[in-house]
């Protein structure tokens, strides 16, 4: 007996192949039920995608490309391989570009100028501002993740900074702590995800009556571990008081929460620590460390279904999605 077809797996689904086709494009429209049957046939006839046969069908590569700063931040690791792992499901290879946060290399992303060996795009800029996106000459659909939204010509699927922000500073609040150090903070008219925590970290303050100390306002500095220890060393030695770090995301707050300890600080004792993004390093320090899940693999998964359905019809309006957020509770608060 060959291998089992599309059409094999139809019938057993009770479903026509269109369905079928949709359902390994991406589309998401499919009800529940449905899908839940498609994926049961996949998996009795243990059915295989031809990817190579449809790309060659379609004039398609089969691969998306996925352009982000950095890839050995725990945060941009993590979102590749979430990405990846979303994309594979659909039928689909990806590609990751490294662009280092360069004005320049994420500009000739966005113009093509790198040759087209992809279907899509998954872009992540941090120097682009909003007239750089919409001068964007790329002839592929393209979906932007990251910090700064972007509305107009295409998708974006975002972090919710400020709300995040300002719950986790309320929780510090709530935990009594009232001298918060704002750890990767910084002021700025552009919506860069350092000035729209610090936004959310401002607004928890003014609502519970606290003055803000610009003692306690550190940045911009870069977000890794080391800069969070080197960062809370000064503040330390400089005498300032503090009994709460919020690093605005968990590289700052590992690197503080070691500091901290490394100079015989007891967490949560003397000092709450929080960051930003669930790391899976975060669960694994000594204190396990409090964070927001920033809803990352929801925007990976979000992500490629959306330049998924992109790949099948241009015809879409653009929509700016903003991930589910929630606070993980962990020791060190």
């Amino acid at each position: 007996m060959g291998a089992p077809t599309m059409a094999d797996v139809a019938r057993l689904a009770g479903v026509s192949k269109k369905t079928i086709s949709n359902y390994f494009n991406g589309y998401p429209y499919i009800r529940p039920e449905t899908r839940a049957r498609i994926e049961a046939a996949v998996g009795e006839l243990n059915y295989k995608l031809n990817i190579s046969a449809r790309n060659l069908s379609s004039g398609r590569t089969g691969t998306i490309a996925l352009a982000i700063p950095e890839i050995a931040h725990p945060y941009f690791a993590e979102l590749a391989q979430a990405v990846v792992s979303a994309a594979q499901r659909r039928g689909l290879n990806v590609v990751v570009e490294v662009t280092d946060g360069d004005h320049d290399r994420e500009l000739a992303i966005l113009r093509g100028e790198n040759g087209r060996f992809f279907d899509g795009l998954l872009f992540h800029p941090i120097a682009l501002d909003a007239g750089d996106i919409a001068s964007s000459t790329l002839d592929v659909p393209m979906v932007l993740i990251g910090d700064r939204v972007h509305g107009g010509r295409f998708d974006f699927v975002t972090v919710s900074n400020v709300d995040g922000a300002y719950e986790m500073t309320r929780l510090l609040l709530e935990n009594g702590r009232r001298r918060i150090v704002a750890l990767g903070m910084e002021r700025s008219d552009l919506p860069t995800a350092a000035a729209l925590r610090y936004a959310g970290y401002a607004r928890a303050l003014a609502e519970a009556g606290i003055v803000q100390d610009d003692d306690l306002l550190v940045g911009p500095i870069p977000w890794n571990r080391r800069s969070g220890a080197d960062a809370i060393a000064d503040v330390i030695e400089r005498g300032i008081a503090f009994d709460a770090v919020f690093g605005f995301n968990d590289s700052l707050a590992l690197g503080a929460l070691n500091e901290l300890q490394r100079r015989g600080l007891r967490i949560p004792d003397d000092v709450s620590v929080v960051g930003f993004d669930d790391v899976q390093e975060a669960a694994l320090a000594y204190p396990p460390l409090t964070t927001l899940d920033s809803g990352r693999d929801w925007i990976a998964e979000s992500a490629v279904a959306r330049l998924a359905e992109r790949l099948g019809t241009a015809d879409l309006e653009p929509e700016v999605l903003v991930a589910v957020h929630r606070v993980v509770r962990r020791d060190s608060v």
